[in-house]
């Protein structure tokens, strides 16, 4: 038995975990990262791999989440540019598209005013006669393509290194590490977990669920229980096809629904996705459906019909929405910080999420959890700590 204690304990090495490891490692607060798998081995690696700022959550007005999604792009591309490199995207508008082209442009031009009018933030046109230099991209009914520039990276490559970073700066990794129960008391919580095959105790000042889509499985674990916000589990299906795509990344609408579709680069070969289908069970479970294979393999036979296009490998991960009526698609996808006592927060549990926002979300976190702890000297700011493969 063990009875260290920590002045954050964080729960889930996920993006968002680490990403709350290094914040609080980096402010000078002794620091526990439990992780009961491996690092980034659940949705933190079955994402879309992207880093950018999600163009789409304009047509919902989500202005706020754009502006820091960039802001981050823009940090991480400093910080990582042997994770996280510049990539283009690619909107081809055709005579059936829902997404007319002056509506694009607008919005193009607006995400390049909440990019700061960057160089990175521009777009351009592609003129007709370099049609057929787009990866075999349709060019039947095709009106306009329009051009510009986000990034993209390895997702659990990205977390591992989030990881190492926070370790460096004083944090402690226990993984295999599988988390038991936490108990509050007038200092915080202590906390039982099996590592190395054995049952260990320690005093957590502050405690952070990062656990994504066993959030609230973690909550039941926590004594008294805190409240639980509503959550809808939402999965993610990716698939693999044969052959690369050159050029970038492809921003394509799903004739089925019209909901926005990646066609993208990815590791010599192309990935596809994602779908957006509600998930009921354990999430440990969750694999991409035949439906959602055969939507996607649809999108990837309307818009590049001349190629082969032979499946190679398909994986899924979920997301977390806060439940509310309405269609996932429109949902906001704001992450959600839910204290446990707003006057003295002792527990900060994370609701969704983006890969590209983890360290602003950190930061938030970090900023809830300090009326609970001392005033300690930064070690160090994550916006100039390099991170490294």
């Amino acid at each position: 038995m063990s009875t260290d204690s920590y002045e954050t304990v964080v729960i889930g090495g996920g993006i968002h975990g680490a990403g709350v490891a290094q914040a609080a490692a980096a402010a000078g607060y002794s620091t526990l990262l439990l992780e009961r798998k491996g690092v980034g081995s659940g949705t933190s690696s079955r994402s879309s791999k992207l880093i950018h700022g999600g163009l789409r959550y304009l047509e919902s007005a989500q202005f706020g989440l754009v502006r820091e999604s960039l802001h981050e792009r823009e940090i991480l591309l400093r910080i990582a540019p042997e994770l996280v490199q510049p990539v283009a995207f690619f909107i081809p508008v055709y005579t059936f598209t829902q997404r007319r082209p002056l509506t694009i442009r607008a919005g193009l031009i607006l995400y390049a005013v909440l990019g700061g009018l960057s160089r990175g933030a521009r777009f351009e046109t592609i003129p007709r006669a370099q049609w057929n230099e787009l990866d075999g991209l349709d060019t039947r009914q095709l009106q306009k393509v329009f051009r510009y520039e986000d990034a993209h990276t390895d997702d659990a490559l990205l977390t591992q290194a989030v990881v190492r970073s926070a370790q460096k700066l004083g944090g402690t990794l226990h993984c295999p590490a599988d988390f038991q129960s936490a108990s509050r008391n007038s200092n915080g919580y202590e906390i039982r977990y099996l590592w190395n095959n054995n049952e260990i105790t320690c005093h957590a000042r502050t405690l952070v669920n990062a656990a994504g889509p066993w959030v609230n499985l973690t909550l039941e674990r926590v004594t008294p229980r805190p409240p639980i916000v509503p959550v809808d589990l939402v999965q993610g299906a990716h698939i693999v096809v044969e052959g690369e795509t050159r050029r970038g990344v492809y921003y394509l609408e799903a004739p089925r629904d019209r909901r926005a579709v990646f066609v993208m680069p990815w590791q010599g070969q192309t990935l596809v996705g994602t779908t957006e289908t509600p998930f009921a069970g354990n999430p440990a479970g969750a694999q991409p459906r035949a439906d959602e294979i055969g939507y996607l393999q649809e999108i990837v036979a309307r818009y590049f019909p001349d190629r082969h296009n032979r499946l190679l490998d398909s994986f899924a991960g979920l997301r977390v929405l806060p439940r509310e009526p309405g269609p996932v698609f429109h949902r906001s996808r704001e992450t959600v910080l839910h204290p446990d006592d707003p006057k003295q927060v002792r527990l900060v549990t994370i609701y969704g999420g983006k890969l590209t926002g983890y360290r602003a979300t950190a930061a938030k976190v970090i900023r809830l959890l300090k009326t609970s702890l001392p005033a300690r000297p930064p070690i160090a700011d994550t916006a100039a700590v390099s991170l490294l493969p």
